[in-house]
């Protein structure tokens, strides 16, 4: 009877450890790097009506992979730079490192686990598309290291990381990723990094602590103005965007401006979590539980692909 105790007592520590080990990954942070999807669904290439739509959607996906490794093992040194600061906050206290459920040594053999494989998997698929993951990794170990302490330059670093996971999606298809879309992933990073740095403000003000030593050098009025500012600006850049000659030959249609609607909607609503409902969370957290959200990305995604791919039914309609 107690061998059998013993056996499940320990059964229950493997698989709480492998549990936090998971958590330490951070999986539902992944769906950031589906943007790397984003070249091919803008081109009008994202069917699969030939082998070689096929082939640059299945290299795009272990593209994704790639980037999830690396984002993991970014996070890892994060966590494990920020345990103290962590154990202060009210929900990053629970996480791994900063509670203790994973060791140090487990974190960083994990960390160069996830780093070497995704570096070797992107080799394999295109060295220019390993050049920009591996500017990627520099850039956000730098954040990790000591440049997110930086007002400013911090919500500027995770923008480009936006960025670079749109120019990494186009390297892997050979496909060019244009000015307008360069911007507009650019803005939209901005606004969340932005919502994120206001929600540790408030964090700051309810609680007394410092979240981030970047905050020091933020108030709610300053972070009100950008979050405002950059939303009116990736707006019109949008419509710019979808009634620009260069949009309108390449993919053969004026009707993309239609898409601004639910684009305005998703803005909107996200402006709406932040100076109403003051819920600036982790962009990733919102977009798993706000339904009104979710309805317009997917209603945006939708109209957006039926104009691209099927025309004729859109300009019956409208």
């Amino acid at each position: 009877m107690e061998q059998k105790l013993n056996y499940m007592l320990n059964t229950k520590n493997r698989t709480s450890t492998l549990g936090a080990l998971i958590q330490l990954l951070r999986p539902n942070h992944w769906s950031k790097n589906s943007i790397l999807l984003i070249p091919l669904f803008f081109s009008g290439s994202l069917s699969i009506s030939s082998t070689t739509d096929i082939n640059s959607i299945l290299e795009t996906l272990i593209g994704i992979v790639c980037f999830s490794l690396i984002a993991s093992s970014i996070y890892i040194i994060n966590d494990y730079k920020d345990i103290e600061s962590d154990r202060n906050h009210p929900t990053k206290k629970t996480r791994p490192l900063a509670s203790g459920s994973v060791s140090r040594t487990s974190a960083i053999l994990l960390c160069l686990l996830c780093s070497s494989c995704g570096i070797s998997l992107a080799y394999l698929i295109e060295v220019k598309f390993l050049f920009i993951l591996c500017l990627y990794f520099v850039l956000n170990l730098g954040y990790s290291l000591g440049l997110k302490n930086i007002s400013i330059l911090d919500i500027i670093i995770v923008s480009i990381g936006f960025v670079f996971r749109v120019k990494a999606g186009g390297a892997i298809t050979n496909i060019y990723v244009s000015e307008w879309l360069t911007i507009m992933i650019f803005l939209l990073s901005l606004i969340m990094a932005i919502a994120k740095r206001r929600d540790d403000v408030l964090i700051k003000m309810n609680s007394g602590k410092d979240m981030r030593v970047a905050s020091k050098a933020y108030n709610i009025e300053f972070l009100n103005l950008c979050l405002i500012l950059i939303s009116g600006v990736t707006i019109v850049a949008y419509l710019m965007y979808t009634i620009s000659d260069d949009v309108i030959n390449r993919l053969g249609t004026h009707r993309l401006y239609y898409t601004c609607l639910f684009v305005i909607a998703g803005i909107f609503r996200y402006l709406q979590i932040a100076f109403v409902e003051n819920k600036t969370e982790s962009p990733t957290d919102i977009l798993y539980k706000d339904k009104f959200i979710q309805a317009s990305i997917l209603l945006w995604i939708c109209s957006f692909y039926f104009i691209i791919y099927y025309p004729q039914i859109y300009s019956i309609v409208l």
